[in-house]
């Protein structure tokens, strides 16, 4: 195992766990995971997506974290740590390259739920409205006035990449831990009053029922392939995340405990997200549409409907947007952080000069995304605003392609005892979960990716 005593690491085991879900938990598990369960048999798709996780999503984190912490470095320096004369390094880049394109869309979103909030709070939002019946058609206008037209949203994500690269520049145990440590709970304890309300409102049983009640008629390939991909997608595989976060864990860290840990609390994110949205949907008759139950509508559109119905509007709707921006930027911090980690090594930088090598495009790039979108229309490729090709093609390409790589890699490449030494912390204690863990990753998870990614293909067909 590689020790880099000039790397930096996590202050704590907490600092370790609330770093980590916070690089997992995005605005994908708020609107995404209850959307996909409601659509594809409820409980049904639960079980499913459980299953998923134990058998792709966990052993993959478990591959990129062994990586990182043996590697003790960037997600392209752990290759050229390990095997030193091969050209896995490339893995590596694609993973880089992955994480920084969705940096540049992922700050545009982010920026859209700062504007909410102020939005929210001047009440805007809820003009026209009355104070009574909502109306959908209106808050979809009004999504469309300040996500899709004009200059406006590009302040909102340049405030997001400043608030970014303040926190950056504090480091790991100063910035991006400290920052984990506090929006983390924040984020918990905003949940937990939201669900304490949902289970409040008077048709909450029938929500539950209709969130958790299981139709397995509904369960085909297309369920299946959903949950993996959102397995897959939901626990940030792929794109350098973990395996750069990782490299900043203590050595005494036990990674099958950390993962489990992680991916439990990343999942009690997005179920809770289940238990508010319906409850409140089925008690004040608001109709989802279901072409937009896996995209933004669901929370930009649906659910202000749903805030208007209740008492103090403004406050609920202020919450619910600093939800969706403590998770936005617990996201965008590891993702820019990727690229940080990989200026500072491979070039031997200080962290201000990586950090403004990395953030300063972006300023630039997430413009384009943005303006792609309305402002300036011309902006497209392949048919698609710049902003949707580029959420396409790292979503269903990139990040399949580097996570399949890092499984045959870890599976295949390395030494036979390398991840069943990495996971007992090279035998200090025993574990009957790291031969399970070694077999999933060498044989089963590359399948199941092969088997996202050729769906996803077949589907353009």
């Amino acid at each position: 195992m590689t020790n880099n005593n000039h790397h930096s690491t996590f202050g704590s085991k907490i600092g370790v766990i609330a770093a980590t879900v916070g690089s997992a938990v995005g605005l994908g598990n708020v609107w995404r995971f209850p959307s996909l369960a409601q659509a594809n048999g409820g409980a049904a798709f639960l079980v499913i997506y459980i299953i998923s996780i134990l058998i792709l999503g966990i052993p993959v984190m478990l591959a990129e974290t062994s990586l990182g912490r043996a590697g003790r470095s960037d997600s392209v320096g752990v290759f050229k740590n390990l095997t030193p004369r091969s050209r896995w390094w490339i893995v590596g880049v694609v993973g880089i390259a992955a994480s920084y394109i969705i940096l540049s869309y992922y700050m545009v979103v982010a920026g859209w739920t700062l504007e909410y909030i102020y939005q929210s709070a001047t009440g805007w939002l809820f003009e026209g409205t009355g104070g009574t019946a909502a109306d959908s058609t209106l808050y979809q206008q009004k999504m469309s006035q300040m996500i899709s037209t004009g200059w406006n949203p590009l302040l909102w994500t340049y405030i997001v990449i400043v608030i970014n690269l303040l926190i950056l520049l504090k480091g790991v145990q100063k910035g991006i831990e400290k920052m984990s440590n506090i929006m983390m709970p924040m984020l918990f304890v905003i949940l937990l009053v939201f669900v304490g309300v949902a289970m409040t409102l008077p048709e909450t049983q029938k929500g539950l029922e209709f969130f958790l009640k299981p139709d397995f008629g509904k369960i085909n390939i297309d369920v299946v392939m959903a949950a993996l991909g959102q397995a897959f997608f939901s626990m940030s595989l792929g794109m350098g995340i973990l395996v750069t976060y990782s490299s900043y864990y203590p050595n005494d860290i036990k990674l099958i405990g950390t993962s489990f840990t992680v991916t439990g609390l990343n999942f009690l994110v997005a179920f809770m997200m289940g238990l508010i949205i319906f409850p409140a949907v089925m008690s004040f008759n608001v109709v989802i549409n279901p072409d937009s139950l896996s995209g933004t509508t669901l929370v930009f559109v649906t659910l202000p409907e749903v805030f208007n119905y209740m008492d103090m509007p403004r406050f609920w709707a202020v919450l619910f947007f600093t939800l969706l921006f403590l998770a936005a930027v617990t996201s965008t911090i590891s993702i820019a952080e990727v690229s940080i980690a990989f200026v500072r090594d491979r070039f031997h930088t200080s962290r201000l000069r990586a950090c403004l090598v990395v953030l300063l495009p972006v300023f630039a790039t997430s413009a384009v995304c943005s303006l792609s979108l309305g402002a300036v229309p011309g902006l497209k490729i392949a048919d698609m605003t710049v902003f949707d090709f580029l959420d396409t093609f790292t979503t269903n390409v990139l990040l399949p392609v580097s996570a399949f790589c890092i499984c045959v890699y870890v599976g295949w490449v390395l030494r036979k005892k390398f991840i069943i030494d990495e996971l007992s912390n090279y035998g200090s204690f025993h574990s009957r979960l790291a031969p399970v863990a070694a077999f999933l990753i060498k044989w089963v998870c590359p399948l199941l990716i092969a088997a996202i990614f050729l769906f996803y293909i077949a589907s353009l067909l």
